[in-house]
């Protein structure tokens, strides 16, 4: 089924719940949307979240990242899995991958985890 551009939007949480779960700076948030942090933070301040179709994507694919990540790992397991390089990855973090557009690698990674045919 095929979600309609409003639909993605009502079930995405703010910005600042989304960066705090992850226990990411705006900075981190920013490089992982492509956009400046300065974005971020007015996004932040207004409780608003972006109007771009490329940019609620990207955020909506973190959410199911964390969304699957917590159910997979305690808080603690999960956080491990998004900062330590894995092999899974080419040594690179979870969080780089996102950074660099490759977030459906996570959560490719996460999806084999909960199967228990994981890295």
């Amino acid at each position: 089924m095929i979600m309609a551009f409003g639909d993605t939007r009502d079930r995405l949480l703010s910005m600042r719940k989304l960066r705090e779960n992850l226990r990411l700076s705006r900075e981190r948030m920013a490089r992982m949307l492509d956009v400046s942090a300065k974005t971020i933070e007015r996004w932040e301040e207004r409780d608003s979240l972006p109007t771009s179709r490329t940019h609620l994507q990207r955020l909506s694919m973190i959410q199911e990242i964390v969304k699957l990540g917590l159910a997979v790992y305690s808080p603690e397991g999960f956080r491990q899995f998004l900062t330590t390089p894995l092999a899974v990855f080419d040594a690179h973090t979870a969080l780089q991958l996102v950074e660099l557009g490759q977030a459906d690698r996570v959560l490719a990674a996460l999806a084999a985890d909960y199967e228990g045919l994981g890295h």
